[in-house]
């Protein structure tokens, strides 16, 4: 008994320190946990949305939705090097009022503020370029050495602007590839990109097919750079390096490196970005005011803290003690959903506190089906204990069901939906994974502790629920 008393406080202890970690950490002046602060969609926190329109004339048709695609990953790429945490890219396909096919580019930045510098790197047409590796020697070394003083400055605490562009000027070599050069081969000579099955390995492989211009510089660096590597870059960031077994001259080439399917439709993808040519154009830029976000924000908190504290009086007059114990591990259930929300992080949108607020009410769902066992089988008469056990033991294959049935549904709204479907089937699924933990292993834990036992009407009272005699 004891040992069960002592788990049970463990966990009362861990769920109220994680209660007070989480609140503390959103105090001014807080410093381990504030680390991971909160992060809001952009219909909380506010931030930019723009919308560019892309010119697809130069694409067949069949080919456009493929090029949206790879433009889109290539868009997100370029956002990710901003910083920018969480983005929102989308493509948009419509009809213009004389009936051509309209393709737009949506992107959402959450707080951001600098919309000048993300429009800039956005904006540039995608860049594929074929480097050659930097042989050893004087050059590399020289190279190395600039990005090696540059890099110590750069990384000190406290460095001001001016510090790191007088180490840029000091070493102007700082900016070099010390591993690769490039070539005059770039995507405006690669015709196309395409996903073959290899006839001898059986595994997807990427073929290239050059222009004219191009299957003459693919054959001058193929035959200089037999058995090494040959980098390919799309805006500056490696995205292929494979190695030469032989002069090419004929413009066509393959690209094998033991790929899975969705591997090689992904480089795909980016060498056709780069090897067509997608310009596209800003037509709108629209702000969202934080304003509102709080507004959005602090109806969500209110509504989800009526929410629990309505569910907890519900559960404490219907079950009274197991009321209780369900609203304890309800409590405990909420700091554990809100740390992980911190660690992971989750960004947390309108649509994503609806899915953690539907998920406080399944939480409780599985208590429900476990006390309405107990009180069937006190109902026979039978020992609280025994009631306890059997009630558990009962309620468990209903419990796995329902949470494996919403699963599944959280994890096609996942796959399937849009940004804000998937935050609301990301808050959704975690909430249920954890509900499972609260509902089965920490009410569990907290009813056996208590020591009841009997069957007298004192116990059926406390422990029966409901208005059953």
């Amino acid at each position: 008994m004891w040992k069960k008393r002592i788990i049970a406080l463990i966990l009362l202890l861990a769920g109220v320190g994680l209660g007070f970690t989480v609140y503390a950490s959103e105090k001014p002046g807080a410093k381990f946990m504030a680390k991971f602060p909160f992060r809001f969609g952009l219909d909380i926190q506010g931030g930019t949305q723009l919308t560019y329109q892309a010119d697809t004339k130069a694409v067949a048709a069949k080919d456009v939705p493929e090029t949206m695609a790879a433009l889109r990953d290539v868009i997100e790429r370029r956002i990710n090097a901003l910083g920018v945490s969480e983005p929102n890219v989308q493509t948009e396909a419509t009809r213009s009022a004389t009936g051509d096919s309209v393709q737009r580019l949506i992107i959402e930045f959450p707080g951001l503020t600098d919309v000048r510098a993300a429009t800039e790197q956005i904006g540039q047409t995608p860049l594929l370029q074929f480097k050659t590796e930097r042989p050893e020697g004087a050059d590399k070394d020289a190279i190395k050495k600039d990005r090696d003083a540059v890099k110590e400055v750069f990384t000190k605490e406290g460095v001001t602007d001016a510090e790191k562009q007088a180490a840029l000027t000091a070493h102007p070599r700082a900016l070099e590839d010390a591993d690769f050069i490039e070539t005059r081969l770039t995507g405006a000579q690669l015709k196309k990109a395409e996903v073959v099955i290899g006839s001898q390995t059986n595994e997807p492989t990427i073929s290239l097919a050059f222009n004219d211009e191009g299957q003459k510089l693919f054959a001058e660096i193929t035959k200089a750079n037999v058995e090494k590597r040959v980098a390919i870059y799309l805006d500056g960031q490696p995205i292929s390096t494979p190695v030469v077994r032989e002069a090419i001259t004929d413009g066509n080439a393959i690209i094998s490196g033991n790929f899975t399917m969705q591997e090689a439709r992904d480089l795909k993808g980016r060498l056709n970005s780069g090897a067509i040519p997608v310009p596209i154009t800003l037509v709108s830029t629209q702000t969202i005011g934080a304003t509102l976000g709080q507004d959005a924000l602090k109806s969500g908190m209110h509504a989800g803290l009526i929410g629990i504290l309505l569910v907890a009086f519900f559960l404490i007059m219907w079950y009274r003690v197991p009321g209780i114990i369900a609203s304890l591990a309800m409590g405990i259930y909420v700091a554990l959903m809100l740390t992980v929300f911190k660690l992971i992080p989750v960004t947390l949108t309108a649509a994503g506190i609806a899915g953690f607020l539907l998920s406080v009410g399944m939480a409780v769902d599985a208590n429900i089906l476990i006390f309405e066992r107990m009180k069937e089988e006190m109902k026979k008469g039978k020992d609280l204990g025994d009631a306890m056990h059997d009630g558990f033991t009962r309620a468990w294959t209903s419990i796995r069901d329902s949470n494996i049935s919403s699963l599944i549904s959280a994890s096609i709204l996942f796959w399937f939906g849009t940004s804000v479907v998937k935050g609301f089937a990301l808050t959704l699924g975690l909430g249920v994974l954890l509900s499972l933990f609260t509902a089965i292993t920490v009410s569990r834990s907290f009813l056996y502790a208590l020591g009841a036992s009997g069957k007298s009407k004192l116990v059926h009272f406390l422990f029966g629920g409901g208005f059953t005699k």
